[in-house]
Parts: C-alpha cells; sequence; structure tokens
C-alpha cells in the first residue's frame, strides 16, 4: 500500500511523496524517478518484490508538487537528500525510466555516499553529450518536440499545446500491449495525472533535459544498469550506449524487440539487479 504525503523542503517549497513504508523484512529502498510527463507514483504493485520499499516524489509542477523555476537535472539531488532524511532512509537505489533516467543519474553522482546503486530503462543522454548524434532514431514528434525544447520553454509550450491530441508515433505494437498488461492501470493514472496541472511539469523536464544537466555521468561512482530496447524511437539504444560509455562501472543490456514502453517488461529484472547490490 502505498501513503501519500507532502514533505517540506528548506526553500520553502513542498514535493508530494509516495512511500510503501516501513516493513519488517524491508532489504532495499527503491527511490523511483518517473518518466515525462509522469507523477512520482511508483509501479510497486506492477513490480511487487518482498523486502522492498518503494519511495517516489511528483516533480515540480506535476501533481502536489510546488513549481522550481529554472530547474536544472541536477536539482532534484536535493529534494531526494530532505526527502530520505526526512523518511529515516539512510541508503538506498535508484530506479528511473525515460525523461526519469537523468535525475536517477544525478542522485547517484551528487549523492555517492547515500547510492547503492542505479538502474535505468530507457534513460535519455544528455543533449551535449560527445559523439553521439542526438536526435539520430528518434521519431519526428521527438525530434520536433525536443527541438522546441532546445529553443526555449515558450516555443516548447506552444509546441505542446499545438500537437496535445497528436497520436505518439513511436508507439509500436508491443508498446499498445503494455497498457493492458500489468503496468497498465499504473501507465494511464501516472500519465493522465502528470498531465492534470496543465504542461508545465512536462516543460521543466524537457528544457532541464536538454541544458546542462550540473553533474557528468563519469562522477558516478556506482554501479549503472542500462536498460533500452533497440527498437525505441523514442529515446533510441544509442543513448544507453553512449552512456554506458560515461558511466565508470555500467552495465549495458539491449533488448531486442523491445521499445519505449514495452522496456518495462524487464522493470523486474532491473529491480532483482538492484537488490544484488544491498
Amino acid at each position: 500500500m502505498i501513503t501519500e504525503t507532502d514533505i517540506a523542503l528548506a526553500d520553502g517549497r513542498t514535493l508530494h511523496v509516495y512511500d510503501t513504508g516501513h516493513a519488517r523484512d524491508t532489504e532495499l529502498t527503491v527511490y523511483w524517478h518517473a518518466g515525462t510527463p509522469q507523477i512520482g507514483q511508483p509501479p510497486a504493485d506492477a513490480l511487487q518484490r518482498a523486502g522492498v520499499r518503494w519511495i517516489g516524489h511528483d516533480r515540480p509542477s506535476y501533481g502536489g508538487s510546488t513549481a522550481l523555476p529554472g530547474r536544472t537535472v541536477a536539482s532534484v539531488a536535493d529534494d531526494v537528500r530532505q526527502v530520505v532524511d526526512a523518511l529515516g532512509v539512510q541508503r538506498f537505489a535508484l530506479l528511473g525510466s525515460s525523461g526519469g533516467g537523468p535525475p536517477a543519474l544525478a542522485c547517484a553522482a551528487l549523492l555517492p555516499e547515500r547510492v547503492l546503486g542505479v538502474a535505468c530503462l530507457a534513460g535519455i543522454a544528455p543533449a551535449d553529450a560527445d559523439g553521439l548524434d542526438w536526435f539520430a532514431g528518434m521519431a519526428p514528434s521527438g525530434v520536433a518536440e525536443l527541438g522546441a525544447a532546445l529553443r526555449g520553454a515558450d516555443v516548447l509550450g506552444a509546441h505542446l499545446a499545438a500537437t496535445r491530441d497528436d497520436a505518439p508515433d513511436w508507439l509500436s505494437p508491443k508498446d499498445i500491449e503494455m497498457f493492458t498488461g500489468p503496468f497498465g492501470p499504473w501507465l494511464i493514472h501516472t500519465s493522465t495525472q502528470g498531465m492534470a496541472n496543465g504542461p508545465d511539469g512536462f516543460v521543466g523536464d524537457d528544457i532541464a533535459t536538454t541544458r546542462p544537466w550540473g553533474f557528468d555521468p563519469a562522477q558516478i561512482e556506482a554501479p549503472v544498469l542500462l536498460c533500452n530496447g533497440d527498437e525505441d524511437r523514442c529515446v533510441p539504444l544509442a543513448h544507453a550506449e553512449w552512456l554506458a560509455r560515461r558511466c565508470p562501472h555500467s552495465e549495458l543490456r539491449p533488448c531486442p524487440g523491445d521499445s519505449h514502453i514495452s522496456i518495462f517488461g524487464h522493470a523486474g529484472e532491473a529491480v532483482d539487479w538492484l537488490a544484488k547490490l544491498g
């Protein structure tokens, strides 16, 4: 069962936090970082594992969390530090997907004394990544969206408004099947609620992702697992390959036949991998 609460931060903001709470046999705490544009509720029901405590939070402007103008990817690290301090958690692992990959990596880089390891499902690489053709392999809608983000928040906001009702051109048949499986109710709920307050959270994520992150993945000393489908047209496999080369202690798992949503079929493997680090 997930408990929801609001935590007051030192700068006066509020973060809406999700927590499955203490269990007598808790062996691992996993901090979940949601994709864009999802609220931060962890996929605990679909990823039931004995001994795992799940924590997550709505990023600024999503759900019940207040805005943080000018946030960077690195901004999340201090937010997470304050959350785990408030919940009495000392050491934890990280799991992020898609747009939640960079925040998960940020915590690993900037909270090294607290993080056991990090796993990313289809996590995007920095826009300024040396030697990476960042847009190569992306569907046209992704190129248009992130290209708008590179031109600024106003341009991106107008683009999102104009394309609000467009069907994603990167969805594969395998992706669509996920909405009728164990992750389906969670995917629909978190994505719908992610846009319930309007596009500000979405805009904040994309702007942060396309600007300097505020840290280098090469700083990460903890083990890193990178899972990416070889048919992903939202975040192509080349992004995971670049991150694997950049992170000193990484393991790359290409997933043949998988794409952006169907990668959640490997989420259980990622949690099991994290559990072995404890």
